[in-house]
């Protein structure tokens, strides 16, 4: 119960079964959640025949409809919660993200002062494999463009390979997370970073999907353009942090230095 992989799923019946071969031969004791968007393929139905090879180990919520990236990775962190991982990853199903690599972002978290770890394209030792130009022109323009507005020291923004600790999205307040698709990733690490939370990115390797269609469209571009720029004007008046009792609240970077300083101060 220590580590879950989410996979959102649309149309990914080509890919399903060997992404999720993939993780488990890595024998790491990852558990992985599906959430599939009513993919008229019949990819739900072939991760639910896949239960029986792995019991206690692979889960699936089904939801009726396309209702985006971004509300699809947030049901996977209340479910992550409420059933208490402490290591949450996202993760793509059509192999542009390298199962290999899940260990590279845990070990960022687990032993390497992680609170966030991203797999990024644009540190050194990362790079992308089989994109056209128009794509290579997009990514890095949108990755630059976030920087500049939102000052996130982060230089990779957009990226989708993820882990998160348990504490992180524990904290965020997820209501007030309001981007569904490309903008939402850039939003989850702002509001992270905004909340003191150490982001560490992990070179890697992104390959375009070779079965399949890819889900990038002009209106998921067009909602990172604009959206880069509501996120930094609305982060003047939003709380990210989740509205919790203060007995049950989180451990969060600043709650942590307020008491050590109460413990040197006594």
């Amino acid at each position: 119960m220590e580590k879950l992989v989410i996979i959102p799923t649309y149309n990914e019946k080509d890919n399903i079964v060997a992404i999720l071969e993939a993780v488990f031969h890595l024998k790491q004791q990852y558990h992985v959640l599906v959430i599939d968007d009513g993919s008229p393929d019949g990819t739900a139905n072939i991760v639910r025949e896949l239960f029986a090879s792995y019991p206690g180990q692979l889960f699936l919520e089904e939801r009726k409809g396309k209702l985006g990236l971004g509300t699809a990775y947030i049901h996977g962190f209340r479910w992550a919660i409420n059933k208490g991982y402490k290591f949450i990853f996202e993760m793509d199903a059509d192999f542009s993200h390298n199962p290999n690599d899940l260990e590279r972002l845990y070990e960022a978290c687990k032993y390497q002062g992680g609170d966030v770890a991203v797999g990024s394209r644009y540190v050194p030792g990362g790079k992308i494999e089989n994109w056209p130009l128009d794509r290579h022109l997009y990514s890095r323009g949108g990755s630059i463009y976030t920087r500049l507005i939102t000052w996130m020291p982060v230089k990779d923004p957009t990226a989708g390979f993820m882990c998160y600790k348990k504490e992180v999205l524990e904290t965020i307040n997820f209501d007030e997370i309001r981007f569904v698709g490309y903008a939402f990733q850039i939003e989850m690490k702002f509001a992270a970073w905004k909340l003191g939370f150490a982001i560490k990115e992990v070179p890697i390797v992104f390959k375009d999907r070779k079965i399949g269609v890819s889900k990038m469209s002009k209106g998921i571009i067009k909602e990172g353009v604009l959206g880069v720029l509501k996120i930094q004007w609305q982060s003047m008046f939003k709380n990210y942090r989740r509205r919790v009792n203060s007995t049950t609240a989180p451990a969060t970077p600043v709650t942590v230095r307020r008491r050590k300083e109460e413990m040197v101060s006594r």
